[in-house]
């Protein structure tokens, strides 16, 4: 099946080629740093769009890529993998890998599920610096449902990051990528004391120590993503590294409630 760009126009442009000359401008003075996985923010462009971009260009170049994003939609299943067809942006289609998402369904409690991604944005707002940075590729998004901070989720969640690990042992054209953005909606100030205690346990690839640093009042809405990526992480021998950053209100000049975006490097 053919998924549409349901967030052109609202996340980011519509129109092809302002569209690429957008990425083109967030993109200077970004280059491959070698990283195999990074978490990236999704909001809309004008915020987040150049940490995005830092994030996303900073890998090492890949063909094909695993991208685990929140569902805040609340519909589908509890981690909904699209399984087949394409994604089309307005920079052109993308066709999902069958062959990974059938590993990735190996998980069990996995399904094929395209009601979780129909219009869910986390995801899609990562595709088109995919497209810009790395040509034509195939990629497998997996939409995740989070439900609270409970060792049993974490649990689910670090074995799928190992599922995750043993398929890109076995394939090195593979990337990761986790969508997320920071915290919603509290001062600047506040937001950035809350996400550097989370960013320093992502930096020791501890979900444990994410998860106890966000159960009073975070508000990572991807806490899930970054989980299975820093299970997956300890698994591969990676490392991570800060790489930006930001606040909506640097954008809107009111830091009184912001949302928080952080770009994040791991090899």
């Amino acid at each position: 099946m053919e998924r549409g760009a349901v967030a052109a126009g609202s996340f980011y442009d519509w129109d092809r080629e302002n569209l690429a000359r957008n990425l083109k401008e967030m993109s200077k003075g970004v280059s491959d740093r070698g990283f195999l996985g990074c978490i990236s923010p999704h909001a809309g462009y004008v915020y987040s769009g150049r940490v995005a971009a830092k994030a996303v260009g900073s890998m090492k170049p890949g063909k094909r890529f695993i991208v685990l994003g929140p569902n805040h939609t609340g519909l589908g299943a509890n981690f909904a993998v699209y399984s087949s067809g394409s994604w089309e942006t307005p920079l052109g289609k993308v066709p999902i890998d069958h062959g990974l998402a059938e590993a990735i369904m190996k998980f069990d409690g996995a399904e094929s599920d395209e009601v979780a991604h129909g219009q869910e944005h986390s995801i899609e707002v990562i595709l088109p610096f995919l497209q810009h940075f790395f040509g034509k590729i195939s990629f497998v998004p997996v939409a995740i449902l989070s439900y609270g901070y409970g060792d049993s989720f974490l649990r689910r969640l670090e074995s799928l990051g190992r599922v995750v690990a043993d398929i890109m042992k076995k394939d090195i054209d593979i990337r990761l990528v986790a969508s997320s953005d920071f915290s919603h909606f509290i001062s600047a100030d506040a937001a950035r004391k809350r996400d550097m205690e989370a960013i320093e346990a992502i930096k020791r690839l501890d979900a444990r120590k994410l998860f106890r640093s966000l159960s009073h009042d975070g508000s990572v809405c991807g806490y899930a993503p970054i989980a299975i990526l820093l299970s997956a992480a300890r698994e591969l021998g990676w490392g991570a590294e800060l790489l930006d950053y930001t606040n909506s209100g640097e954008v809107t000049g009111d830091r009184r409630e912001v949302v928080a975006y952080a770009g994040i490097g791991f090899k």
